[in-house]
């Protein structure tokens, strides 16, 4: 198997800079005032860009940043395979993932540690990750665009984006949470 030199040295780049970080926080270290609202206004009092993306997701579809316009609230979910915290969190999200209408809300994960180009062991052990753990929702496989767009800032996993229909990003949350508390920030979001 030949692997592209520009390829490996990203896919290499990019996992060295997520795996300083599996964090293991619970929600009381993640209090509002401890996330950073990436649509904030910079000091030119624009406001951010909106994410934009494309990539493909473990199951082999691709899809777009226009995903955000199918609901209100886009929860995205960045773990990696190697983060118990992350894993220990997936079977919470799992049930959240349909405790809302669609046009609501939709939570999507994304997979730090492995690349649109993996082989095939690897993406069959994420599928496992994703099965066992009840995951089933959607997961992003990273490439450039995806990285570009969203975890270039990204230190620790997991790392929890909430988007709004317009891709603009409205929090952040590092560390892991109960389900309790993501159903607490996700209403919280969503109201009017």
């Amino acid at each position: 198997m030949k692997i592209s030199y520009p390829a490996y040295l990203l896919s290499c780049l990019i996992c060295a800079a997520l795996l300083t970080g599996c964090t293991g926080r619970g929600p009381a270290e993640n209090a509002p005032d401890d996330t950073a609202a990436s649509s904030a206004p910079d000091e030119s009092g624009a406001a951010a860009s909106s994410v934009t993306f494309e990539a493909r997701t473990l199951d082999g579809g691709s899809v777009s940043s226009e995903l955000f316009a199918d609901s209100k609230l886009t929860m995205l979910n960045v773990w990696a395979t190697y983060c118990n915290p992350c894993l220990n969190e997936m079977p919470g999200l799992g049930e959240l993932a349909g405790a809302y209408a669609s046009e609501d809300f939709q939570l999507i994960g994304i997979i730090s540690d492995v690349s649109e180009d993996a082989d095939e062991a690897v993406l069959q052990y994420a599928s496992d990750l994703v099965e066992e753990t009840g995951a089933e929702y959607p997961h992003l496989l990273l490439n450039e665009s995806l990285y570009t767009a969203l975890l270039t800032e990204v230190s620790a996993v997991p790392t929890t984006f909430f988007v709004d229909q317009d891709g603009q990003v409205l929090d952040t949350v590092v560390g892991a949470m109960e389900r309790s508390a993501w159903e607490e920030k996700i209403n919280a979001l969503l109201e009017p």
